[in-house]
């Protein structure tokens, strides 16, 4: 698939070499973030940005993202539409906590899209279940780590059985 290929509410599931992208795998699956698709714009909760919308050029200039595209068929594009930009200019939600100010990725497109359950939230690594990495994390916000708080991530919403994947885009 190539950006052309995009239809309005495809849901954009990626991974990238950022250390904090290869925790969030390490700790809940393959995808460390999830997007959503209008054209011609990627509406996402950034870490650096906050809630945002951007050109596909801006987004892909980030980071080398290898994205997977997954669709709903049942959606309904106005009111999504709607909801994403109700949110734009909100900040990221550092804590990931449910109840925090502003959003993390997967919590945006959940909210916005109300499809997906909630798990309990998870924090490990190979050997730990709270790895290093988390830790640091959450010592430097000066709060406990949320481990199995409810919440979401992008690969429990890529496995949600009403999504259908429709391919790796080629960017």
């Amino acid at each position: 698939m190539n950006i052309n290929d995009l239809k309005d509410g495809d849901l954009l599931f990626m991974s990238d070499t950022s250390e904090m992208s290869l925790n969030i795998q390490k700790s809940t699956g393959k995808f460390s973030h999830v997007a959503i698709y209008f054209s011609p714009y990627i509406f996402h909760a950034s870490f650096k940005y906050g809630v945002v919308k951007q050109s596909p050029g801006d987004f892909f200039s980030e980071e080398k993202r290898i994205v997977f595209v997954y669709r709903y068929s049942l959606i309904n594009l106005k009111k999504v539409k709607a909801e994403a930009e109700k949110y734009l200019g909100l900040p990221y939600n550092y804590s990931f906590l449910p109840d925090d100010k502003g959003f993390y990725c997967s919590e945006y497109i959940a909210t916005i899209l109300p499809i997906f359950e909630t798990v309990p939230m998870k924090f490990s690594d190979e050997k730990n279940e709270v790895s290093p990495f988390w830790k640091e994390y959450y010592e430097k916000l000066g709060i406990k780590v949320p481990l199995n708080v409810e919440g979401t991530n992008p690969t429990q919403l890529s496995e949600c059985k009403e999504l259908k994947f429709m391919g790796k885009l080629e960017n």
